[in-house]
């Protein structure tokens, strides 16, 4: 197995760091990698904010529902979908055109809300495997979206631009165990489509709750398809369609 696979295969979600500074040539390795990222058309339909200030973080600490790792991480980037800069540039290439009386820009289409959601996706996963790389590690934080707008309003994010995710990173103070993922005939599939082979999924579940036992010392007492349950009967986050919709995403 080479070492590719091997930082691949070994991904934990880390929540505890140590107070360890992470250098600026890190932070420049990090965003270099996140801008290799494949990106759809060469558009590049994102942008990554750096919050370090202390005021900023401890809003979003409690914005993302009072995670403190939001606070207390070394580096804290935040995710953005951005179809702002590429309005821009069509505005702004419109003007040196005579046969254009207008931008080519159009606002408010789902194709292009997918392919800036897509695109961020892509550059945070290349962040943080280059952050892992280089002995680090981090956790994503999909509670920015629990107040899209007041998040917006900190990090002055402008129409057409929205907050994806966060990541925490920086060097492990943990070193939890590997969660197991979905047996591969659940997820892959040849040719058509398959449903779940429930036999396969108890018996995932089964390893699932035990990886919980071990890992909490008995405290948690769970699998994975209670998880999923657990997931879709709590807080669906409804708020964000008419949130999108303000900010000028997804309305044909």
């Amino acid at each position: 197995m080479n070492p590719t696979l091997e930082l691949l295969y070994a991904h934990r979600s880390i929540r505890k760091f140590t107070n360890q500074r992470v250098s600026d040539e890190t932070v420049n390795h990090i965003i270099k990698a996140a801008q290799s990222a494949s990106t759809s058309s060469f558009l590049q339909a994102y942008s990554i904010i750096d919050v370090s200030d202390p005021a900023l973080r401890s809003k979003l600490r409690v914005l993302c529902g009072d995670q403190e790792y939001v606070e207390n991480a070394p580096l804290f980037l935040v995710f953005c979908g951005d179809l702002h800069r590429l309005k821009t540039v069509c505005d702004l290439e419109a003007d040196k055109h005579v046969t254009y009386t207008q931008s080519t820009y159009e606002s408010g289409l789902t194709e292009s809300f997918i392919i800036a959601t897509i695109d961020a996706a892509l550059a945070g996963q290349n962040a943080l495997l280059a952050a892992e790389s280089m002995g680090m590690g981090g956790v994503y934080i999909g509670g920015i979206r629990n107040n899209p707008k007041e998040v917006s309003d900190l990090l002055y994010l402008p129409d057409e631009v929205y907050p994806v995710f966060g990541l925490c990173l920086g060097y492990p103070d943990q070193d939890p165990l590997v969660k197991e993922r979905l047996p591969q005939e659940i997820v892959y599939h040849t040719n058509r489509y398959a449903s779940v082979d429930e036999a396969s999924l108890e018996s995932y579940d089964k390893r699932i709750s035990a990886y919980y036992h071990t890992r909490t010392d008995g405290k948690i007492d769970d699998t994975w398809s209670k998880s999923v349950f657990k997931k879709f009967a709590g807080e669906k986050r409804e708020h964000m369609m008419t949130f999108l919709q303000s900010k000028g995403f997804i309305k044909r």
